[in-house]
């Protein structure tokens, strides 16, 4: 492909991946498009080290560049603020959720829940070869309410969500109030 082809490549595929974002972000993707972003990523540093002679060619190149380096702080503010439970789709849940009350919201045991984390860790732990044979049942919850009084009281909230996530080729577990 000539670099015409690429900078319009690299347009529409950041264009998709502001798309993916903003849906993630609502809720509407679960998993964050971190592969899509790798390959952007890719498009945006193919041409940093040849030099473009066409000028119109490279202030395209350029801006687009510069947008995706945008965005990428952007995407990281946000995500860093639903970690820690500051995103305010996510506030505006837990208040919600706090305002109508206990009583409406589904029983769910603490047992049934370090069923769900034990089994998305192990499928984690499974996807990314890391050994499965010295984590148990036990271990994880014993790990969990080790760490949920300390959450609870940082973030002044009744109900923890635990979630297991990827993050550079090692599973992790995260909380996040609900």
């Amino acid at each position: 492909m000539g670099i015409i082809e690429d900078v319009e490549l690299f347009e529409r595929s950041l264009k998709e991946l502001i798309i993916k974002y903003e849906q993630y972000f609502l809720g509407l993707e679960k998993r964050e498009p971190l592969k899509l972003l790798e390959e952007v990523e890719r498009l945006s540093r193919r041409y940093t080290a040849a030099a473009i002679s066409n000028t119109m060619l490279l202030f395209r190149y350029n801006s687009v560049k510069s947008r995706l380096v945008s965005y990428r702080q952007y995407w990281n503010r946000i995500n860093r603020q639903i970690e820690e439970g500051k995103y305010s789709r996510d506030r505006f849940k837990m208040q919600r959720n706090q305002a109508s009350g206990p009583q409406n919201l589904p029983a769910v045991s603490v047992d049934s829940q370090v069923d769900r984390v034990y089994r998305e860790y192990t499928e984690a732990c499974r996807l990314c070869n890391v050994t499965t044979s010295n984590i148990s049942k036990e271990a994880i919850s014993a790990t969990l309410e080790k760490h949920r009084a300390a959450i609870r009281e940082k973030y002044r909230c009744q109900d923890l969500e635990f979630r297991v996530l990827v993050e550079d080729g090692k599973p992790k577990i995260k909380a996040r109030p609900k």
